[in-house]
């Protein structure tokens, strides 16, 4: 076998170590070896001893698949019990014919709750978002950052995030994530692979997207679930790595302008496109300016709050914000809690 290089240059093509610590960590805790499966894949063994290395997509795909052989388990030997080899292929097939990605998500959390129940799967809406949510039920991991329960809840998520876009044919954005439990050694990717503002602590996982994506409609049949099963499972880690360039493009843009209240046509003129050609683009991505606004006004509050003292009413000028009750309205909207309840908690679960 060829010498396997252990740190690669681009980083869209691979992923970090991390994530296959984490697949392989179930195995792990059954004393098993794990020598055969990585060579197989065409892994370095040493790989795992090495948190900046990073391993080709194509090869953990390929672990994916050899783990869910070897173990029968599709859940990695995770959860209490087996999610038996097919487990996927029956989601993915009780999800074609849903009207919307509504219903198809709605049909998904009902199957895990039955195959899976050491997760509980909730879908809520608000105004403008519609906010997934992941919970434990009791306690199946020994630590909050106990390498399996990390990979758990990556995995839960990857999962239904990529069907989603799969099921509607395109991308989609992931506002914000927060994770329930503190910073893993492969967070870097999580911008690659969930969302560019991911949070750290709480107590359960917290995707947020743009509610209107939920009216999407199912593209795919029957027909085409054959195609997407071909590779096996590990297929899913492929899909869908790529944020949405519109979207992304005009998020930079705000970042550094967030109390100047840029217009549309603000933006369009220093992306030198026609508003015509941003809107087109906007809707193509099922997204909306003043959905990435409201976005970045979200994800920058919130990481004010969990990283600095700095008062309530001046974190509400900087994010343009006419009056502090406005930015508490809005708070309160995001979390259920108000801003300074919420710099407590986070500051609480700070070791």
């Amino acid at each position: 076998m060829p010498q396997i290089p252990r740190t690669y240059d681009n980083p869209r093509a691979t992923v970090a170590a991390g994530f296959v610590t984490g697949m392989l960590s179930g195995l792990a805790a059954q004393g098993a070896d794990m020598t055969a499966l990585l060579m197989e894949a065409g892994i370095a063994p040493a790989t795992l001893g090495d948190m900046k290395a990073r391993v080709p997509l194509t090869s953990y795909a390929a672990l994916y698949n050899g783990v869910v052989r070897a173990m029968d388990d599709e859940g990695f030997g995770l959860f209490a019990g087996r999610l038996k080899t097919g487990m996927l292929e029956f989601l993915v097939r009780g999800l074609i014919g849903s009207r919307d990605l509504r219903e198809a998500l709605a049909r998904a959390t009902r199957y895990l709750a039955l195959v899976l129940p050491d997760f509980t799967l909730t879908i809520a809406e608000d105004a403008v978002s519609a906010r997934l949510e992941i919970a434990e039920n009791g306690a199946p991991w020994p630590a909050v950052n106990d390498p399996r329960r990390v990979f758990a809840f990556e995995w839960c998520l990857r999962l239904l995030h990529g069907l989603s876009c799969w099921l509607v044919g395109k991308s989609l954005a992931l506002d914000s994530v927060q994770f329930p439990y503190a910073k893993p050694p492969q967070a870097a990717d999580y911008p690659l692979i969930y969302t560019e503002h991911p949070h750290f602590g709480g107590e359960a996982l917290i995707a947020r997207l743009h509610k209107n994506l939920l009216a999407l409609p199912v593209r795919r049949d029957q027909e085409s679930v054959t195609a997407f099963l071909e590779g096996g499972p590990g297929k899913i880690a492929m899909l869908y790595r790529r944020d949405h360039e519109i979207v992304r493009q005009i998020r930079d843009i705000l970042a550094t302008s967030l109390g100047e209240a840029l217009s549309l046509q603000d933006v369009a003129d220093r992306l030198h496109l026609s508003l015509r050609t941003v809107q087109r683009r906007l809707k193509q991505e099922g997204s909306s300016f003043r959905a990435v606004k409201a976005a970045l006004r979200r994800n920058k509050a919130l990481a004010v709050m969990e990283n600095t003292s700095q008062p309530i009413a001046a974190v509400a000028a900087d994010l343009g914000y006419a009056e502090t009750s406005a930015f508490f309205r809005a708070f309160v909207g995001w979390t259920g809690e108000a801003p300074s309840a919420y710099r407590r908690r986070m500051r609480s679960l700070t070791p």
